[in-house]
């Protein structure tokens, strides 16, 4: 591969898009009286009253802003505690592994959001401030959520493989890539068992879960009961698991999702971290995709010591003039050109969708019209000019589902793992709480 094409780098910006719902919500914290007493040890942290307070508030004016009916405030609470606990697990865990968000890391994310919402970066901390939040605050939060989802990638996704065999055991079951398939809106209650359960917490569990599912089927809104019971990492969202293949739904709620109609509730599903209890909230058909492809080639310079930025420009902007007078093109990368990838072929990237090249390079690319030369410009990978050679609509659907084929069985077997993951954390924790002072 071209270092000029490499995909483009995905930040951990994911793990922020709760403070992306949030404002565009219109969510923010609330002004509260400060409490000092501590609600809950965990390990050598404590959490004190006014955090959950604000937490509280927060995930609150969230659901309301969704329309999604609260759940007894003792419940909310003993849920967003839950979470909070989880959460500071994992950011001492974190810290043991010297993981921490530098402030550039942190702006970038910061910055992307702004963008998600179409917003500047100063028109999005004043709707974060007009909202009551403090803008210092709701940075530090994402450096925390960032941080978790940094150690996740390195202690759980990060060791998760795929092999040839359940590739091909993928398209077996599913289909070759292209053909349609179903897609599952699924809601999610998770009734948990600490590891190492005895028989007696394991019947519980149980019982509370075939309890659940008979008042799911009286008529109990399946939203309302996740926040009030679910264990779940989507409790706070109703239980909601979003839109997802079949092949990317957890293993063990394959089978029962295609299994149910919509509106239906499964019966307890047993797991390692308990019982599950899922609904279908709805289907959908795969569709087309269509993508707008570019076939361009370039001419790469690296900087160091000897040749700065200014004078790459300059090189490249001389090679860009003779270009234009009638130099070809493809001879001068073969000579100029120090991208390995791409230099003996003339400078050719061949056809390329979304996302392939590093997103200056394509922002650029993009911006040409066919047989116009750019600019010289930068990127992290030195100073190009390119040249659009042509543009075509294509249908890449087969392409794009084969090449999600492994990221899909990735992410069926990242939920288990993660899952999991969390629980031991939490078993082998040491949790105090403190209801009461």
């Amino acid at each position: 591969m071209s270092t000029a094409t490499p995909s483009r780098d995905h930040a951990a910006v994911a793990a922020c898009l709760f403070f992306a719902t949030m404002i565009a919500a219109g969510a923010g914290a609330a002004t509260v009286t400060p409490l000092d007493h501590i609600v809950a040890v965990v390990n050598d942290d404590v959490i004190v009253a006014s955090e959950l307070e604000q937490r509280v508030q927060r995930i609150r004016r969230q659901l309301a802003a969704q329309n999604t009916s609260l759940p007894p405030d003792d419940v909310l609470r003993r849920q967003i505690l839950e979470r909070e606990i989880l959460d500071r697990i994992q950011l001492q865990l974190a810290a043991e592994r010297g993981i921490s968000i530098d402030d550039p890391s942190l702006n970038r994310a910061v910055g992307q959001i702004a963008q998600q919402n179409r917003l500047s970066l100063s028109e999005f901390r004043a709707v974060i401030e007009r909202d009551g939040f403090d803008f210092q605050a709701f940075r530090e939060d994402m450096r925390r959520e960032m941080a978790i989802s940094r150690l996740r990638n390195r202690e759980v996704l990060s060791r998760i493989s795929v092999s040839e065999q359940e590739i091909q055991e993928f398209l077996e079951r599913h289909g070759a890539p292209g053909q349609e398939r179903r897609s599952y809106r699924l809601g999610h209650i998770l009734i948990a068992v600490p590891e190492g359960a005895s028989a007696v917490q394991i019947d519980q569990a149980r019982a509370k879960a075939e309890t659940t599912v008979s008042e799911l089927r009286g008529g109990a809104d399946f939203a309302e009961t996740a926040l009030a019971v679910s264990a779940g990492q989507q409790a706070l969202a109703g239980g909601d698991l979003g839109w997802r293949q079949a092949s990317e739904l957890p293993t063990l709620f394959a089978e029962p999702a295609r299994g149910l109609r919509v509106g239906e509730i499964s019966e307890p599903i047993r797991s390692a971290s308990g019982f599950h209890v899922i609904k279908l909230l709805d289907t959908r058909g795969d569709e087309r995709r269509v993508v707008t492809q570019t076939h361009a080639r370039h001419i790469l310079l690296r900087t160091d010591a000897l040749v700065d930025e200014e004078e790459a420009r300059r090189r490249l902007a001389a090679l860009r003039e003779r270009i234009l007078a009638g130099a070809d093109f493809a001879a001068l990368a073969r000579a100029n050109s120090q991208d390995p990838g791409t230099a003996a072929q003339g400078g050719d990237l061949g056809w390329a969708g979304p996302g392939r090249m590093v997103p200056q390079f394509e922002e650029v690319m993009n911006g040409l019209a066919p047989s116009e030369i750019s600019e010289p410009f930068g990127t992290r990978f030195g100073w190009h000019i390119v040249q659009v050679l042509a543009r075509r609509e294509h249908d890449d659907t087969a392409e794009f589902q084969r090449a999600q084929v492994i990221q899909e069985i990735r992410n069926r077997k990242a939920e288990e793992e993660l899952e999991l993951w969390l629980r031991r954390l939490r078993d082998e924790a040491y949790v105090e709480l403190r209801t009461e002072e």
